[in-house]
């Protein structure tokens, strides 16, 4: 009886270990990309007809952009899940490196910025995956997506050849690529393509630049189908000898189609990037594509059998200040919503565009039904959180970085701050004293955007297009304070050598230019936010002192929703919720409410804190509903 029982027993083991090693191949077979099983993984993404073919099978591209660094990591699977489940066969994301390399000697790659298991949850998910590093990579983002520290050599030529940069882009190559390598289809990853920089037939300052981007990647070991994308009509300077063309388009002329397939008569049509929106920037219209158009685009797309790519599929979040700025026809900085008007909103929800494309693609798909689109996240409203503690600005200074003596005033990229690699975003106060009132002349020199005080009190603005400001008269030396902003360098167009930031040359009283500076560093990253607890923090005054701090406290209890923040009669400044900078507000709109997804909330206390500049309601709101201002359907 003993000696059946333990027979009875060994067979349950080996079972459960046939079971195991059942289930591990059913998931390799199954989580594989939709047309990746029982491939031998020798050829890849051909593009040698007129028609993609994948490890020599008929292969059509069905994209979708989708950023990791826009989309909190605790919804990555939720974000690529809904896309999966519309009819999306490919993943294509842009790889940041000024946020991968904040400073020359720094690099991140870990937590939010865990591109290598982004990848491979693409894969689990069954996503092939574009990829495109760059180094310059555009997406709305601050310098394109350059770190700004390259901006510390004077005689800097992004883009190009030049010596500074080609070794810059060497080295964040030397980091990326081989976390990237062994994700490449040929290795049994999910990498089906990648793309050598970024539109650069609109840029095109050196003849050599193309050329030395793709060897860089194939020398530090990428081997699948290379790419480029660009403008129609900038398609042919754009290009590079070795990797395919493919176009950038909203709207479907045959002129745009016609122009690629003259420089590439025997190659397939690749829409690269179909924009399914726009992005919008401060004191603008918030920029809408009606689905129809859309749908009819992509429609026609497919029927022309060409491959395309939605850009944004899902937009997200430019969250802190990593948004960028537009230079044509005038400066106007980025607001901190991506939404883009995307298939998928900023906070993740099914649109009608959405519901039109699923439609559109479960038409064409010949690999069996879609799966369930996952359900939504719960959104909620809070109460409202009152500010209960101020901190002057004044009283802040004694936690920057410095402060920092300059006979001249200096650009924020050249302050010895960082581990010498400047100040990257956020504002920079420069003092100098004074002796009289008169005429201050900007000269043009402040980037972007400047509050002026005498002895601490507001006297006015400076901005791109106000120049002169009157400095009231006084008796013996006062202090002269001008609190400059960066609002986003620009991050397409021929001047992205000239996005230096602060006080880029001199500030004239009188015709005479200031002297003397103390400068302090005010980027408000993290570690100055957390430094500021130390601070001598006052209890709300009646009338607080503006610029300044404002401290309140969201109470989130269970497990925190997502919701919007809303600042009803605060004028321009930063939120940061439990020390992370959710990004910039302003009344001018047209972006009125701040996507602050659940999992940035704790369960229980939550910590709000409110740089404002100049006028404050003391009340901060949490709604269920996204304001994006009002909307204007792109012409």
């Amino acid at each position: 009886m003993v000696v059946l029982t333990i027979s009875n027993a060994h067979k349950r083991k080996y079972a459960l270990i046939c079971l195991c090693i059942v289930g591990f191949i059913v998931y390799r077979y199954f989580g594989m990309p939709a047309g990746g099983r029982r491939m031998s993984r020798k050829m890849g993404l051909s593009a040698n007809s007129s028609q993609f073919t994948l490890e020599g099978e008929p292969f059509r591209v069905l994209g979708g952009s989708v950023h990791y660094f826009r989309v909190p990591r605790a919804y990555w699977r939720d974000r690529l899940m809904k896309m999966k489940a519309c009819g999306i066969n490919t993943l294509t994301t842009y790889v940041p490196w000024s946020l991968h390399q904040p400073e020359s000697a720094v690099f991140n790659f870990h937590s939010q910025l865990d591109l290598v298991a982004y990848i491979n949850l693409a894969a689990e998910l069954g996503l092939w995956v574009i990829l495109r590093p760059g180094p310059y990579i555009s997406s709305e983002l601050d310098l394109g997506g350059l770190p700004s520290w390259l901006l510390r050599d004077g005689s800097m030529r992004l883009r190009t050849t030049h010596p500074g940069f080609t070794q810059a882009v060497n080295t964040f190559f030397d980091k990326l690529i081989p976390k990237v390598v062994p994700l490449q289809f040929k290795k049994g990853g999910p990498i089906i393509a990648v793309q050598v920089e970024n539109e650069y037939g609109s840029f095109a300052k050196d003849e050599s630049y193309m050329l030395f981007i793709k060897e860089a990647l194939q020398s530090k070991g990428i081997s699948e189908l290379l790419l480029t994308s660009d403008y129609h009509n900038t398609l042919k300077s754009g290009g590079v000898d070795g990797a395919i063309r493919s176009v950038k388009l909203q709207k479907l002329n045959q002129r745009d189609i016609q122009d690629l397939n003259a420089i590439q008569p025997n190659g397939p049509t690749m829409v690269m990037d179909y924009w399914t929106g726009w992005y919008d920037v401060w004191g603008d219209l918030h920029h809408v594509l009606p689905p129809e158009d859309m749908v009819s685009t992509v429609r026609e797309i497919l029927r022309r059998g060409m491959s395309v790519n939605l850009y944004m599929f899902h937009g997200g979040s430019s969250f802190g200040f990593m948004s960028g700025a537009r230079a044509d026809p005038s400066y106007k900085a980025l607001v901190p919503s991506y939404d883009y008007d995307a298939p998928l909103s900023e906070a993740g929800e099914y649109t009608p565009k959405y519901h039109l494309l699923r439609d559109l693609l479960s038409r064409h798909n010949r690999e069996g039904s879609f799966p369930d689109m996952p359900t939504l996240h719960y959104r909620e409203s809070y109460e409202p959180a009152i500010m209960y503690q101020h901190l002057s600005l004044w009283d802040a200074l004694s936690f920057t970085e410095g402060p920092f003596k300059s006979p001249k005033p200096v650009s924020m990229e050249n302050l010895p701050v960082n581990n010498g690699n400047g100040q990257s975003y956020g504002y920079t106060l420069y003092e100098a004293t004074i002796t009289s009132g008169g005429l201050l002349k900007s000269g043009d020199n402040v980037r972007d955007r400047a509050l002026v005080f005498v002895d601490r009190s507001f006297i006015g603005l400076f901005k791109r297009r106000s120049l002169e400001l009157a400095v009231p008269d006084g008796k013996g030396r006062r202090t002269l304070s001008l609190l400059v902003e960066n609002c986003g360098r620009v991050h397409q167009g021929r001047d992205l050598d000239k996005q230096r930031k602060g006080l880029v040359g001199d500030i004239l009283l009188n015709n005479t230019p200031l002297r003397d500076f103390t400068i302090y560093s005010l980027d408000m990253k993290p570690s100055f936010i957390d430094s500021l607890y130390q601070a001598p923090w006052k209890s709300l005054p009646d009338t607080p002192s503006f610029p300044g701090f404002f401290m309140g406290r969201l109470f989130a209890y269970g497990y925190p929703s997502d919701t919007f923040v809303k600042l009803l009669g605060w004028e321009k400044g930063v939120v940061f919720i439990n020390g992370l900078n959710l990004g910039r507000y302003w009344s001018i709109g047209p972006q009125q409410a701040l996507y602050l997804p659940g999992p940035f909330l704790n369960s229980g206390i939550n910590q709000v804190i409110v740089f404002e500049e100049q006028e404050g309601d003391y009340k901060v709101h949490f709604e269920d509903t996204p304001d994006l201002g009002m909307a204007a359907d792109i012409q």
